[in-house]
């Protein structure tokens, strides 16, 4: 549906017409449950209104009803495209709370499980970008690898889309064989798979035009916006939380942080591609070194996040104790307030936590990078044509879970 407006000019002008066109909530193109109100001078965009709010479910309302474990379920549905980032991003906020030290393997372990996240949310990212320039070949070649993370994700924890993967301290259960072996396998098929991918794209002509000079924004506007992730390091700022506020220890790996220049949807897919090899590099090293680590270990010794062995819950008092206060949501935490981040699939993932010593938190903040992101999108597209609208989303890795928490 649209309407017409009339724009009042100055006396004596002929008077210029422009139209109101609603891109969303419903159109498949829009990524998710959001609306933009485009005002349209014939194919050119004169103006945007982004509207949020189809999806919103108060999950900081509801987490402070919750006992701290049982809110991991509510950041699966943030970015469904990387759910267990946020996770363990929920995870090390308590933690940091807490002042727990976990062992080198369980943070290892979660480096893997992120960074296999990373790669399926920057291919979904990526390939779609294709889709949306009309090239659907790259989106098939690159799913089947999607889908391969979320087998490894379903051996670990069997979940694949929201995943409630690990606990508070580390995993619920060790990793089995097979998902080493799927690990392994993926390391070993996948680089021949994106290297078509880059081929489809990188240089193909028709893509270029379609990508390159559309949706940018300068480094000094994106900082004043909040850019994080890699829609920042797309113009030019290499501002990355794994080196510049190091967790679950990336400071022992080796790794790079890929940047653009222009910050238009080219870089930004072009960022993604490179960040794609940057995991598969982390997640080879990861793999390397919990090789000499005791494999037996995969939790900190956190009894009272930690669900004891049903075995040890039938005949010792202290696992049943354990078990109840867990079960029960009973486990009281210290009076504190912390802020922690982590680098999500499309930027700076953040939780905001006040404890007032009792059982669920007394305020709790999810700092959500896509609520920012869209923002500026009014900014970004103005001037752009109807059919760069949708490509600048799709670059912008925009998720209406996320924008509506």
């Amino acid at each position: 549906m649209s309407q017409k407006q009339n724009i009042q000019l100055p006396e004596g002008g002929l008077g210029k017409q422009t139209t109101t066109l609603n891109l969303g909530p419903t159109h498949p193109a829009t990524h998710g449950v959001f609306q933009n109100i485009l005002e349209m001078d014939g194919e050119r965009i004169v103006d945007a209104v982004p509207t949020i709010g189809f999806i919103h479910r108060a999950f900081e309302k509801i987490a402070e009803r919750r006992p701290y474990y049982q809110i991991t379920p509510l950041t699966d549905r943030l970015n469904y495209c990387s759910s267990p980032i946020n996770n363990m991003g929920w995870h090390m906020t308590v933690e940091k709370l807490i002042g727990a030290k976990l062992p080198k393997r369980v943070e290892y372990l979660r480096i893997i499980i992120m960074e296999l996240a990373r790669i399926a949310d920057h291919l979904v990212c990526n390939s779609v970008i294709g889709v949306d320039t009309g090239a659907f070949t790259g989106f098939i070649y690159v799913f089947e690898f999607r889908e391969k993370i979320y087998e490894i994700f379903e051996e670990v924890c069997g979940s694949r889309l929201t995943t409630n993967i690990g606990r508070i301290g580390g995993f619920e259960r060790n990793f089995s064989d097979l998902s080493f072996q799927r690990i392994n396998q993926f390391l070993k098929d996948f680089p021949k798979a994106m290297k078509e991918f880059e081929t489809l794209f990188n240089r193909n002509r028709i893509f270029m035009e379609r990508t390159m000079g559309v949706g940018g924004i300068e480094a000094s506007r994106a900082l004043n916006y909040g850019f994080t992730g890699p829609n920042l390091r797309a113009t030019g700022i290499d501002y990355d939380i794994r080196t510049a506020h190091p967790y679950s220890s990336y400071e022992d790996f080796d790794f790079s942080i890929p940047v653009g220049t222009t910050g238009d949807v080219y870089d930004r897919f072009l960022v993604r591609n490179e960040e794609i090899w940057q995991s598969v590099r982390l997640i080879q090293q990861a793999m390397d070194k919990i090789k000499g680590l005791d494999p037996s270990i995969f939790h900190a010794d956190l009894p009272d996040f930690y669900l004891p062995e049903k075995e040890d819950v039938y005949t010792k008092m202290e696992a049943l104790i354990y078990h109840f206060k867990i079960v029960m949501g009973e486990t009281d935490l210290p009076v504190g307030e912390v802020y922690n981040s982590i680098e999500g699939g499309n930027g700076e993932l953040g939780f905001y936590l006040i404890s007032d010593g009792g059982r669920t938190p007394y305020r709790l903040h999810f700092r959500r990078p896509c609520f920012i992101y869209y923002q500026a999108y009014p900014e970004i597209v103005k001037g752009s044509m109807l059919s760069d609208a949708v490509v600048t989303m799709s670059s912008l890795n925009l998720i209406a879970g996320e924008i509506d928490a």
